[in-house]
């Protein structure tokens, strides 16, 4: 087919057939063949499926799911790229750039600051702008590495969490995620923590269990672990852990030990994590023994507006200014020249029209995504190809962006 017979357009509920079709081929069958969708509940909430047509004839497909995500103490309008597919004979024609294009230029008039996915293939997506960060994953620590995790002191037990701590739970996931660069908020459907996901005869979970200090109304919720037995009673099986959320050490030792006291019919807790469980996950940091089998997937991130992306952070009470620019042929839509003013732990990001090529630090659009994410230090985009230019100003925007480290909980 000739391009002008390709359209790039939203999904609409007739092209849902074919369009799960091609997410079958793509990423596997699902186990149970899916309900029909219901066309008054159609799309899902905060999800914006787009299709790519030749000659009426869905080809491709994708999905944007709506949310907010923290980086810089800041909530943040976030594009999540998921379910991207084309069909085996279309693959390398040329479909992607202009999908992805039409999707991400519709999330930027919507308000979206900043867009993230978990790739299939990192190079494809290099190649729009977007670059790694971080990753989620998923680790496979053997009993034996909790067996001498030393009990909380401190005052600090675990109990197992009912309906009325919803609230307390949802209180201590803000706290840690708003530390870190990139959490989802779990303020938007269908990520938000919702009484009946978490506790109760149709919760996802088979408990969820508390580290708290004090009683009564002087009680405290310090951490949570959210956990489903799943099957079998051998050391072959796992309790599988969605969420071990810790806001002090002795928080996450009453957690642990309540995972490890699974050890007489499990052999291993596999945990969700990220940021690499040998260093960035502050609640392994108690275990005695650091042994597990991570699987990781990498997590990708692009900026949409780079003016609303670097003032919506709050950062270190620095006075600075920083001219900068973003120069990339991959991504037209971030090119341009700035000084960034940071003063009082806010900051401004102001347009500068009497830029001269090379004479300020210059990124690429994954090189901003690295060094604006906290992923890496300028030297390290430097040694990428990520940023070029003079370096007299590096040290001071390693400050102005390091410190929080890049995390994700949420797989989409």
């Amino acid at each position: 087919m000739s391009s002008d017979t390709r359209e790039f357009r939203r999904t609409t509920i007739a092209d849902v057939p074919t369009s799960r079709r091609l997410g079958a081929e793509a990423f596997g069958a699902p186990a149970t063949p899916l309900p029909d969708p219901d066309p008054a509940a159609w799309p899902l909430p905060n999800i914006r499926p787009w299709v790519a047509t030749d000659d009426g004839e869905v080809v491709a497909g994708l999905g944007v799911r709506s949310f907010t995500s923290w980086f810089h103490g800041a909530r943040l309008p976030t594009a999540g790229f998921a379910g991207v597919t084309v069909a085996a004979e279309r693959r390398g024609s040329g479909l992607l750039r202009p999908l992805m294009t039409a999707a991400l230029a519709e999330a930027r008039a919507l308000g979206d600051v900043v867009s993230t996915l978990f790739p299939s293939s990192t190079g494809i997506y290099r190649g729009l702008g977007y670059e790694v960060v971080g990753a989620f994953e998923e680790v496979r620590v053997p009993m034996s590495a909790l067996a001498a995790v030393p009990p909380a002191e401190g005052g600090v037990r675990a109990r197992r969490a009912t309906a009325a701590d919803v609230p307390a739970v949802r209180r201590v996931y803000e706290a840690w995620a708003s530390a870190q660069n990139g959490p989802l908020s779990r303020a938007e459907e269908p990520f938000a923590m919702e009484a009946g996901d978490l506790v109760g005869p149709d919760a996802e979970y088979t408990g969820v269990t508390l580290a708290v200090r004090g009683a009564g109304d002087d009680e405290e919720v310090l951490g949570f672990a959210s956990w489903s037995r799943g099957q079998g009673y051998d050391c072959s099986t796992a309790l599988e852990v969605d969420d071990l959320v810790a806001l002090s050490p002795d928080a996450a030792r009453a957690l642990w030990r309540v995972l490890g006291s699974f050890s007489a019919v499990v052999g291993w807790v596999q945990v969700c994590t990220s940021g690499g469980w040998s260093g960035l996950d502050v609640a392994r940091l108690v275990l005695p023994d650091h042994a597990a089998t991570p699987a990781p997937q990498p997590y990708m991130l692009r900026l949409l507006d780079v003016p609303g992306a670097l003032g919506a952070a709050r950062v270190a009470p620095v006075a600075a200014q920083v001219p900068f620019a973003v120069a990339d042929p991959r991504t037209p839509d971030l090119e341009g020249a700035w000084t960034l003013e940071a003063a009082d732990g806010a900051v401004r990001v102001v347009p500068d029209a009497d830029a001269v090529p090379g004479d300020r630090p210059t990124f690429t659009s994954g090189g901003l995504a690295q060094s604006w994410a906290g992923a890496q230090s300028a030297a390290n985009v430097r040694l990428a190809g990520g940023l070029s230019g003079p370096d007299a100003h590096d040290a001071v925007w390693d400050a102005l962006w390091g410190g929080r480290q890049v995390h994700v909980r949420d797989s989409f």
